[in-house]
């Protein structure tokens, strides 16, 4: 106890000099609404944290001094080789609070995933901790991250790109727009659909592809057991595996009889994608990420 007392003080004798008033706006800050109430934040912040969606601040331009990893190691991000400069603050949803006070940053981002240290976080900087809703609307949460860093126009310079790529798919894909798509992956003894509300399942939904019965339902995922495999009945399925094994996950699985009847893996349109883009994105690069996937595996000549 004394050592945790201890550190507290330290971090806020680290942050003294850095603390910004968070609710009384000046001629160097304004005030952003967010899940906690209102911050006031720098209008032209220079050292940011994100404590989630590091690729949404990327996609703006913007260069956080700090992050945090998806595993301890490898910072949360699908471009690894523009991180070179970012700082690892720990894990994600355990971000470490000294660790974020020698940054000195001047605002600090993040998901209300993150509620419980709101208040040590905004000792140390202006901290804007975005609702995420009950809709999970990814293009909510960009949004809400280029307001707080102040470039909302870049926002959606990047959106209406989404946007024609997506009208570009449309067009290209014609009539086979109808096909219907299973969104799965494999978890111990059952399979997850990924369903309407998750992350891929929005992308989808912005292309117009349709979902079978079972998997037409508005929220993110539900897991199945083996013997409910003919609820996968589509005309595609994206397999989205876990990076760290998926050659077991895939083979474990395709074995069964069951998965030899479904459709698409008789017409051999069952893809292998990146789950952590496909399942754990919320960002426009991931979402580019899968329209790539879809470009590339659903035009197939």
């Amino acid at each position: 106890m004394r050592s945790l007392l201890l550190a507290i003080l330290a971090l806020l004798l680290i942050t003294a000099c850095h603390r910004t008033s968070l609710t009384n706006p000046t001629p160097d800050c304004r005030i952003i609404q967010h899940a906690m109430g209102e911050t006031c934040v720098p209008l032209h912040p220079q050292r940011i944290v994100t404590l989630s969606l590091l690729d949404s601040a990327i996609a703006l331009g913007v260069q956080p001094v700090g992050a945090t990893s998806v595993d301890g190691k490898q910072l949360d991000t699908l471009l690894l080789d523009r991180t070179a400069n970012i700082t690892n603050i720990g894990r994600r949803g355990q971000a470490n609070l000294e660790a974020i006070a020698h940054l000195q940053p001047d605002l600090i981002l993040g998901l209300d995933w993150e509620e419980m240290i709101y208040e040590p976080l905004s000792q140390i900087a202006p901290t804007v901790l975005v609702a995420t809703g009950d809709e999970l609307n990814w293009k909510v949460w960009f949004r809400a991250y280029a307001d707080a860093i102040g470039k909302p126009e870049a926002a959606e310079q990047v959106l209406q790109q989404y946007n024609d790529r997506i009208q570009q798919l449309r067009r290209q894909l014609g009539d086979q727009a109808s096909m219907q798509v299973s969104l799965i992956s494999f978890w111990a003894n059952t399979v997850r659909f990924y369903l309407k509300q998750s992350f891929a399942g929005q992308v989808l939904s912005d292309v117009g592809l349709s979902r079978p019965p079972a998997q037409d339902k508005e929220v993110v995922n539900e897991n199945i057991s083996l013997e409910h495999v003919p609820q996968m009945s589509s005309d595609v399925i994206f397999l989205m595996l876990d990076k760290f094994d998926p050659a077991t996950q895939l083979d474990r699985f395709t074995r069964h009889p069951l998965w030899q009847q479904l459709p698409a893996v008789q017409g051999d349109r069952v893809y292998a994608v990146d789950g952590e883009a496909w399942v754990a994105g919320w960002n426009p690069i991931a979402a580019n990420v899968i329209l790539d996937d879809l470009f590339r595996f659903l035009l197939k000549p």
